[in-house]
């Protein structure tokens, strides 16, 4: 599932592809957000974490979930 994070004061956006589901990323957020955790921690589907402290999140956008293409299509 691709995640878009808008941290505030910075130009770009950090986009990752998770392996979370919708609701544990939402959970998450939700955590960070109610001053349950200073960090919203997020995983990428290559093992990699990211960390965003929870008082710079400007948002979160959760997008579909990406099935994984088999074959050899033509593009």
């Amino acid at each position: 599932m691709e995640v878009k994070i808008g941290v505030q004061h910075a130009p770009r956006e950090i986009i990752l592809e998770s392996g979370q589901s919708a609701e544990e990323v939402e959970s998450a957020v939700s955590e960070a957000l109610s001053g349950t955790s200073q960090l919203l921690t997020l995983v990428d589907d290559h093992g990699r974490k990211v960390l965003v402290p929870a008082d710079r999140l400007a948002y979160v956008e959760l997008g579909e979930p990406t099935a994984r293409k088999v074959g050899f299509g033509a593009l």
